[in-house]
């Protein structure tokens, strides 16, 4: 099996159902696929013959986004046995998941909602990652959230929070640069200052995506993490400087509303392939076409 460090010079992209026939007439040379756990929950069908197929010829990143790791209640348990069952049946080099919530009671909202940076939320979101590990029998990543509110109660620094989160339950972390942009811009962060501070000895996968732009109540610019264009320029600037830090890590192109044809997004992600190639220019220059 492939494994991270022949990702790690390489760029990813998610895999969309509308690219499926120029992938498979392309034989596209990137790093690696990824896909969202919850698409490939069912028992079979065309979605599991397609990633089958994918699965034989690139490595593949499973992105969940419904076990709500930051819920106050237990786990579904049905849904932890689902990922589990994608994951022995397509053993992805990286596993991931959200630092948010997205269930109450007996219902499920379909979003990825911040929590408090609370003790109390700490030893919930620590339990919950222990449990995900221990079924999965693997580590699994964490995702920094993009965030559009702030808690009173919170008594923890989103950074030291999740810092204290890899360090209690050993998981690994997903950097969303993107998601360190639309939060610092919503809240008056300083965002180089948040990638300073990030606990990046930990960090497996980098994502990179576009946000969407409006004004608050009060006119102050406010982001949206929409994932529905190309990253935005200060963002491939964070981005560039973080792995100039850090070294290379297996970096994601995430585009999954008003997606683009799949030219449009072997130039995007060739673009970003070039930033790891201006930063270490030994690395081969392998793109996507």
């Amino acid at each position: 099996m492939a494994d991270t460090r022949a990702m790690s010079r390489r760029i990813g992209v998610c895999f969309k159902p509308q690219h499926t026939r120029a992938v498979f007439e392309t034989a596209p040379d990137i790093g690696f696929f990824e896909v969202h756990a919850e698409n490939y929950m069912g028992a079979g069908g065309p979605p599991h013959a397609q990633l089958a197929a994918l699965r034989a010829d690139y490595p593949l990143s499973v992105h969940g986004v419904g076990l709500s790791i930051g819920g106050a209640g237990a786990l579904d348990g049905d849904h932890l046995a689902r990922l589990k069952a994608v994951v022995d049946r397509y053993e992805p080099v990286l596993v991931s998941e959200h630092l948010a919530w997205s269930t109450h009671a007996e219902g499920y909202l379909n979003d990825l909602l911040a929590v408090p940076y609370t003790d109390e939320v700490l030893s919930t979101v620590v339990r919950h990652i222990d449990h995900v590990q221990e079924a999965l029998g693997r580590r699994i990543l964490l995702e920094n959230p993009a965030t559009y509110i702030r808690f009173r109660e919170s008594t923890w620094d989103e950074v030291d929070f999740i810092a204290e989160v890899q360090r209690r339950s050993g998981c690994g972390l997903l950097l969303d640069v993107n998601n360190v942009e639309v939060s610092s811009v919503n809240h008056g962060w300083d965002a180089k200052s948040y990638l300073h501070r990030f606990p990046v000895d930990a960090v497996e996968e980098v994502h990179l995506a576009g946000y969407d732009e409006t004004a608050d109540g009060q006119g102050r610019r406010f982001l949206i993490d929409a994932h529905s264009r190309a990253p935005a320029p200060g963002v491939l600037a964070l981005y560039a400087g973080l792995i100039r830090r850090i070294g290379p890590v297996p970096t994601l192109l995430e585009w999954d509303t008003d997606v683009p044809d799949w030219d449009t997004l072997v130039a995007e992600a060739s673009r970003i392939q070039d930033i790891i190639v201006a930063a270490f220019p030994g690395t081969e220059n392998r793109h996507v076409a």
